[in-house]
């Protein structure tokens, strides 16, 4: 059966970027937490890319040696997975590879808002990527959050995501009914997706893995960042016209990954 017709088409440039991936299958090294392990695998798979999640410390650096780029998740933080992930920000740093952060509920509590300190002293990342509430979290420790879920509209953060990415030089990009992508001197928008993707644990880490399967084959960190909000949003709404529930959104948005741009 062919998927729904999608209302926004993939333009030139998104479909050149989803090809590169599908040609070179670049490797993403994921420090990501327990929940979302098997979903952003799965996803980075259904795009043509290959995950690895690897968190021990012997052994980060390695694996960004050989990985295309680093995408570092606080979901489920201890000291021996922070250690890794400053251990890895600063290999890939080193070596010039993109880093996403993936800044999960920050703000909620004051270990992990010194844990993002510590990680944004080692090393800028490449892209940030969160919601409304993480990204003015970070910016200030005075924003509070509900766990990982946002409690203000994505366009709230605006002003937040370009101070962040005036400061470490990245792009930031606000997760949410739409999504921005925030340069020094540029917002762009996203326009896509379906709310039912908000009832799927996970769907914001996803993007974040995405997003570094993107950087990993374009080298303009803004591009990279739309092209992949926008695969994450069309792969939703084709997904939402097929499910009946949020059990059957999770598989069905993976086979809309996959089917994209064929």
């Amino acid at each position: 059966m062919k998927p729904p017709p999608n209302p926004h088409p993939m333009n030139d440039s998104v479909t050149t970027l989803l090809h590169a991936i599908r040609s070179k299958s670049p490797l993403v090294h994921n420090i990501t937490n327990y929940v979302v392990m098997n979903n952003t695998a799965n996803a980075l798979l259904s795009i043509g890319a290959s995950p690895v999640m690897a968190h021990a410390p012997e052994e980060v650096e390695d694996m960004v040696s050989i990985a295309s780029s680093l995408v570092v998740n606080i979901g489920t933080l201890s000291p021996l997975w922070v250690d890794a992930m400053k251990l890895a920000m600063k290999k890939a740093s080193g070596l010039g590879k993109p880093v996403v952060l993936d800044p999960v509920g920050a703000g909620a509590t004051p270990y992990r808002n010194a844990v993002l300190k510590e990680l944004l002293e080692t090393a800028p990342p490449s892209i940030i990527r969160g919601n409304a509430s993480e990204i003015q979290a970070l910016h200030s420790a005075q924003s509070k959050t509900k766990g990982v879920d946002s409690t203000i509209a994505s366009e709230s953060a605006i002003d937040a995501a370009r101070a962040l990415s005036n400061t470490y030089g990245c792009i930031t990009v606000i997760s949410g009914a739409v999504d921005y992508i925030v340069s020094s001197d540029s917002i762009v928008e996203v326009d896509a997706g379906d709310p039912m993707m908000a009832k799927v644990t996970g769907m914001g880490c996803t993007a974040s893995a995405i997003l570094g399967a993107c950087a990993a084959v374009e080298d303009d960190r803004s591009k990279a960042a739309y092209s992949g909000m926008m695969l994450m949003g069309m792969a939703g709404e084709i997904a939402a016209k097929k499910a009946h529930g949020p059990g059957s959104m999770q598989m069905h948005f993976l086979d809309a990954l996959w089917t994209l741009g064929s």
